[in-house]
């Protein structure tokens, strides 16, 4: 039978408001799911969400 990997995942929160910031770091953190402070959401482990997460890295909190 074939093997299922589960997929790592990550939780991230949402932190400091993105008011005030750029356009662009305004629509990732819409990206990632984000909508209020104190807000969490897990996304997959991958290469696309860790540099999404890198581009606004002073705003949230991750944790594995």
């Amino acid at each position: 039978m074939a093997e299922q990997q589960t997929e790592k995942t990550i939780r991230i929160k949402l932190v400091r408001s993105p008011i005030g910031y750029t356009e662009n770091q305004k629509r990732t953190v819409k990206a990632l799911g984000l909508h209020r402070l104190n807000q969490v959401v897990e996304k997959p482990d991958n290469d696309a969400v860790r540099g999404m997460i890198n581009t606004i890295s002073h705003m949230l909190e991750v944790s594995e």
